[in-house]
């Protein structure tokens, strides 16, 4: 099996650290005007926010830490690791392309919609069939991952179509899409270390 260095799991391990802390604090910033439970993340990176500079600061680390955690992820199947880097190369254009402060904006719902749907699928295709492989990259848990991520789009355009509870569905939707490289490389690195060590060292 191809090694993963532990470095990985900084990177990996910071993707839903600086997310979560990214809208906490953006949303400290804005205030009371701002409802987490019905309004969305994007609102709080939108032009003329309060915490605009933090929460898009916020996506920009993210996307690195995807970059990053796919460049180093080398267990995982390459179309995996390609679609896992293309879902931090949209947290990079969703800071480009910015909400506006009221209304909607085609350009930023696109690039949001390429960016989920990218992070909802990398599980499936970073699957190995050897059976050998981590259980994180094995058919059973990439399947079950990338249905959770599904289902967390649908309910989270749900509650968008009955202007309920948005905000809520989005944010578990992210978390578990930002946490989900981190289950995977903490299954694959310890294999690795193993892996790495000469024939005359300890197990």
């Amino acid at each position: 099996m191809r090694t993963v260095p532990r470095w990985v799991l900084v990177t990996s391990g910071s993707a839903p650290v600086l997310l979560t802390g990214g809208w906490a604090i953006s949303a400290v910033l804005t205030g009371p005007a701002y409802d987490p439970s019905t309004q969305t993340i994007s609102v709080l990176g939108a032009y003329g926010a309060s915490g605009f500079w933090v929460m898009n600061g916020a996506f920009l680390a993210l996307g690195l830490c995807h970059l990053l955690t796919a460049w180093g992820l080398r267990a995982a199947a390459v179309a995996g690791r390609v679609a896992l880097g293309g879902g931090g190369l949209a947290a990079f254009a969703v800071v480009l392309l910015p909400a506006p402060t009221s209304g909607g904006s085609l350009r930023h719902g696109a690039v949001a919609v390429i960016g989920f749907t990218l992070l909802a699928v990398w599980p499936v295709l970073a699957i190995d069939g050897d059976g050998s492989a981590p259980w994180a990259l094995r058919p059973a848990p990439c399947v079950g991952a990338t249905v959770v991520m599904a289902l967390g789009g649908a309910w989270f355009l749900y509650e968008m179509t009955r202007h309920g509870a948005a905000g809520v569905a989005e944010r578990v939707v992210t978390f578990f899409q930002s946490l989900w490289p981190f289950v995977v490389v903490t299954s694959c690195v310890p294999r690795s270390g193993r892996g790495d060590e000469g024939p005359g060292e300890r197990p």
